[in-house]
């Protein structure tokens, strides 16, 4: 998961076309292999529990068969053979139209390129088969411990299962199941023989418990990913406890502070409690001052410095803090572009106050002070995108001042042919 949302790629899970285990066939194996564990003798042999899991992970795979995320139309023609959907229909899944084909014990779900973008098994062959099989080979260890290279080899790619699946249910919107399969997927790595903590698991299992309402759960996972010392992109897990756990937000949120004072959603986060609190937000100031003694030359901490002025409508002491980080380091973009930021937002607040101003005289000076914002923006965000190697901000960059530059191109030959530079920018996505 990324930042804020942390977006939830959906992880290609190919499988080599081979002999396929319909599901009745894998039931009856599971079946034996059932009986033979409930055998005194043969209960206590590794081979058996071992057989078991396999049993159980070829029951998973059956409905869906040798059916993989990323297949074609033309792909399942080879190995789903004669077997047809009986209703196909349009639906909307992750904000994306797809086309669902429904079967007798799934859904397929097919994007616009028409590859399976999702696989939904509505008709397993047993329930909960990897969490069964998961326990079956923790029993083979737990009696053989020469069976560890195969057990750790097993349970890794049955976390993996767990994984793809609960990406899977978030796509769908059945964040509740997707939390439950992701914090399987970590129990399953993190237990023997395994030994390994999935903190990419814990935090997505979190993630999705926000999205399913359970704040409870989100703020035991999100501890535990703490406790080990992740904290996602730029800290935002710190965010995120704030959110769930909003009787302790002033602590975690000054906590990450100080680890990722970069942090926008920590920072706007800590804002925004002072704020609702009626707290002073000179002890935010203080953690800042506290990190600039610590790093004097860290340009990113009069950036963030600015963007605390700007936040609380303070646009001198904004001005002041990003033009010292841009002193600090002249390199550094983000300190052009918060003072880019800061102007344009300032016009387009002047902007809408000028729209609902009935006085003429009070509307001209809202006109001109709208103007004189909107030129004050172009010269940082000039600087800022000559300098950024990153061609993704100056895409963001050249959207700014395409629109700054039009408000002028009426009316001078510059400004029209900057307008035109970056608007060609914007369209094409490539900057020049």
């Amino acid at each position: 998961m990324k930042k804020i949302f942390i977006a939830l790629a959906v992880l290609a899970s190919v499988q080599i076309a081979g002999a396929q285990v319909k599901p009745d066939a894998a039931k009856k194996a599971l079946d034996a292999a059932i009986e033979a564990s409930q055998n005194a003798k043969k209960a206590s042999k590794a081979a058996t529990w071992t057989a078991l899991g396999k049993a159980y992970v070829t029951a998973y795979d059956a409905p869906a068969g040798n059916i993989w995320q990323g297949a074609t139309k033309n792909d399942l023609k080879l190995v789903m053979g004669n077997e047809n959907p009986t209703a196909t229909e349009t639906v909307t899944v992750a904000g994306e139209q797809m086309t669902k084909e429904v079967y007798a014990n799934k859904n397929l779900y097919f994007n616009g390129g028409g590859q399976v973008a999702v696989i939904e098994v509505t008709r397993p062959v047993v329930e909960n088969a990897l969490t069964k099989a998961a326990e079956a080979y923790q029993k083979a260890y737990s009696l053989d411990p020469k069976t560890e290279k195969a057990a750790v080899e097993a349970l890794t790619k049955i976390g993996e299962k767990l994984s793809n699946e609960a990406y899977s249910c978030y796509n769908l919107g059945q964040y509740a199941k997707a939390a439950d399969l992701f914090e399987q997927a970590a129990a399953v790595v993190g237990a023997a023989p395994v030994n390994k903590v999935d903190t990419d698991a814990l935090y997505n299992a979190g993630f999705t418990a926000t999205q399913a309402g359970d704040n409870a759960k989100a703020k035991r996972l999100f501890q535990e990913c703490i406790k080990h010392e992740y904290y996602s992109d730029n800290g935002e897990i710190f965010a995120k406890l704030a959110d769930v756990d909003p009787d302790n937000a002033k602590g975690y949120l000054e906590e990450g502070f100080q680890k990722f004072p970069q942090s926008q959603s920590i920072l706007i986060g800590l804002i925004n409690y002072y704020l609702t609190n009626n707290e002073s937000t000179d002890h935010l100031f203080s953690l800042l001052d506290q990190a600039k003694k610590n790093e004097p030359d860290n340009a990113s901490l009069y950036y963030v410095e600015g963007n605390i002025h700007a936040q609380l409508g303070d646009t001198d002491k904004a001005v002041a803090a990003y033009d010292k980080c841009n002193s600090v380091n002249p390199n550094y973009e983000y300190g052009y572009i918060g003072k880019g930021i800061l102007f344009y937002n300032k016009a387009v607040d002047d902007q809408t106050k000028a729209s609902e101003e009935a006085d003429d005289n009070k509307y001209m000076a809202l006109v001109a002070e709208f103007e004189k914002d909107l030129k004050a923006c172009i010269e940082p965000f000039e600087k800022a995108y000559s300098i950024t190697k990153d061609d993704s901000i100056k895409v963001n960059i050249a959207e700014y001042l395409k629109n700054a530059y039009y408000r002028f191109s009426s009316s001078d030959e510059a400004s029209k042919a900057a307008y035109d530079k970056y608007s060609e920018i914007v369209s094409s996505g490539v900057p020049k």
